[in-house]
């Protein structure tokens, strides 16, 4: 696994690959704009520019970098100019990725704010279509991220990634971010059934679909459905299933993101944790 963290972006996008470099980051996570704002001021070739020559020097391929999008998005918000700002909202990130050349940028599967999951994923699709149209042939690729389940949020169950995978018009646009901590306090159950976990999400949604980690323990227990990231070993579920997955072949070439709670501050310690189970037994 291509092993990184999400990084600050403040003072520009071209400050955060030198900061991944001295943390050892071979893989690099962004918001391309501030995440709890709607829009932001256009990126200038400036930033773009700075972007790119930022990753070159710092030894990291652009093909290992992902961004995240903001946390007011909600694709099958109930609220009509919710789900158009929304929906404006996202496009404006997509711009934002294919300006950078960022091959990914990873999404919650919305909230369906008490109008029933089958409703939230009908519309999500519904979303979905209407961005691809907007902007069709484009280089990044939407991933959909596992949850943990809280509240109404879509996105706890490998049935609900496929249902949207499936169901919209052009498949091949979407690919899949599993969350370690979330994935669990979902209820698969990685640390003891590791291999069922990924045969499951195989017959669901096909292995080569999933296309970026984030690497991050739970301070919940199992099955909570509650997202609370903790340090690598520190929480429920322990090193084991990292161990899985860094050792698994078919993940060699996939980003592996940290979002471990102290941010900057311990990354370089869980990176060193992460490096230091690859090969080895446990």
């Amino acid at each position: 696994m291509i092993l990184g963290a999400h990084i600050s972006t403040a003072g520009g996008v071209d400050k955060a690959p030198p900061s991944a470099f001295a943390l050892g980051c071979k893989a690099i996570q962004i918001f391309t704009k501030n995440q709890n704002q709607w829009f932001a001021k256009p990126l200038t070739d400036s930033n773009i520019r700075g972007w790119k020559e930022q990753l070159s020097s710092n030894g990291i391929d652009p093909r290992n970098t992902t961004s995240h999008d903001s946390y007011l998005i909600n694709l099958c918000a109930p609220d009509p100019d919710n789900r158009q700002k929304s929906i404006k909202g996202f496009l404006d990130e997509l711009a934002r990725c294919e300006a950078l050349d960022v091959p990914f940028l990873v999404t919650h599967p919305g909230s369906h704010l008490k109008q029933g999951e089958e409703w939230g994923l009908q519309e999500m699709v519904k979303s979905v279509d209407e961005i691809h149209t907007a902007m069709p042939g484009l280089k990044t690729m939407t991933l959909l991220e596992t949850t943990a389940g809280q509240g109404t949020n879509l996105g706890y169950k490998f049935e609900h990634l496929a249902f949207i995978r499936d169901n919209v018009k052009e498949p091949e646009r979407i690919g899949i971010c599993f969350d370690t901590c979330h994935t669990y306090s979902a209820g698969y159950d990685t640390a003891n059934k590791y291999n069922d976990v990924m045969e499951e999400f195989d017959r669901l949604i096909g292995i080569e679909h999933l296309r970026a980690f984030h690497l991050n323990d739970s301070k919940k227990p199992f099955a909570s459905r509650i997202d609370r990231h903790e340090d690598i070993g520190l929480g429920s579920l322990g090193i084991k299933p990292f161990y899985y997955l860094l050792n698994d072949p078919r993940f060699a070439n996939v980003p592996g993101i940290l979002e471990t709670p102290e941010g900057e501050a311990g990354y370089e310690k869980n990176l060193k944790l992460l490096r230091s189970i690859v090969e080895t037994t446990i």
